[in-house]
Order: structure tokens, then C-alpha cells, then sequence
């Protein structure tokens, strides 16, 4: 006689799971992976590519600057001749006196006066120094100036309005002198780097 088993029973040796999710998820993720490493590996394919391109430029400016060395260093043995001392101490005198000359007074004065407190004076200017060509036609020069104040106050304001012109640059106050009784300003020595386009 056959006994009937309830329904809900289960007599596999292997219980029956649902892993069709959690195949489908692990197939998933690993196709993410799958993918991100193709990415990665043709990311670093580029840049291998690139750093390739950068070498090679790097070394082509590397010639063109021994040659360059090369050629200045003939020039330098030309002018250290005892012959030429004389013509080339000339030379730099005569394009530093350009250099200065090409300096506009009124240029100055006009770029000066739009960051000169109210309350502020110049009082005297040097002839400036002109020290290279910078970029874009702009020729670095070192102004040393006299300016006098009733307020002292005044010249932190100068000094942060020189620093962020963009015709001016680092400015420093080189000497101070206090008001006397025949002048009631304080006076400033200042060094401030300037730019002026030619």
C-alpha cells in the first residue's frame, strides 16, 4: 500500500534555488568589467601614443637648442676678442640708452596717475631701468619714485593697487621719511616693477 507524500515536500538531494537573478547580475557585472578594461587599456594606448609625440618634439627642440648654444657660444668667442671689447661695451651702451629712450615720460605719468591714491603725490621719478624685452612687445622696466602723503594709510592703499595692475607689478617701499616742520608729508621711496608697451 502506497503512502502519499504532502505536496510541499521536497526530497531532491540538491534543493532547487532560483539563480537565474543572480547569474544574470554576476554576467552583468562582469561585462561592466569587461568593458572598463577595454577602456582602460585603449586609454593607455593614447597616452603611450602621445608621451611618444612629446618625446619626440622634446628631442627636436632639443637639436635646435644645441644649436643654438653652438652659435652663441661662436658669437661669444667673436666679441671676447680684445678687438672687439671696445665695439661691444659700446653696443650695450648704446641700446640700453635706446632702451631708455623708448620709455614714454607721458606713458609713465598717465599709468601712475591711474593708481595714485587722491590723497597722494609723486614727488620725484628716476630715469628708469630698463632690464629685458618682455612678452608681447612689453619692456620691463624698474621705476624708483618719491611719493608723499599727509595719511600713511595711503601708501598700503598704492602698494595693493600697484600689486594688482597689470601694468604694474612687485612693489617695495625702499626708504621712509617723516613729516618735518617746513613739510607735513610722509614721504615714500618706492621700487615697483613696470611694463609699458611699445
Amino acid at each position: 500500500m502506497m503512502a502519499f507524500l504532502p505536496s510541499d515536500m521536497n526530497i531532491a538531494s540538491q534543493p532547487f534555488r532560483r539563480e537565474r537573478a543572480y547569474n544574470a547580475a554576476l554576467a552583468a557585472a562582469g561585462l561592466g568589467l569587461f568593458v572598463s578594461l577595454l577602456v582602460l587599456v585603449s586609454l593607455i594606448l593614447h597616452a603611450r601614443v602621445q608621451a611618444k609625440d612629446l618625446r619626440a618634439v622634446i628631442d627636436a627642440q632639443n637639436v635646435e637648442l644645441t644649436r643654438f648654444r653652438r652659435l652663441q657660444a661662436t658669437y661669444s668667442a667673436v666679441l671676447a676678442r680684445p678687438k672687439n671689447a671696445d665695439v661691444f661695451s659700446q653696443s650695450v651702451l648704446l641700446n640700453e640708452l635706446i632702451a631708455r629712450r623708448s620709455v614714454s615720460w607721458t606713458r609713465v605719468f598717465e599709468d601712475l596717475g591711474t593708481v595714485l591714491p587722491k590723497n597722494m603725490r609723486l614727488l620725484s621719478i628716476r630715469l628708469p631701468q630698463v632690464s629685458r624685452e618682455g612678452p608681447s612687445g612689453l619692456n620691463r622696466v624698474q621705476l624708483d619714485m618719491w611719493v608723499g602723503t599727509e595719511q600713511p594709510a595711503a601708501v598700503i592703499q598704492l602698494l595693493k593697487k600697484l600689486e594688482s595692475s597689470r601694468l604694474f607689478g612687485d612693489a617695495s617701499v625702499m626708504t621712509e621719511a617723516p613729516p618735518t616742520q617746513n613739510d607735513p608729508l610722509h614721504k615714500y621711496r618706492l621700487t615697483v616693477a613696470y611694463a609699458q608697451k611699445l
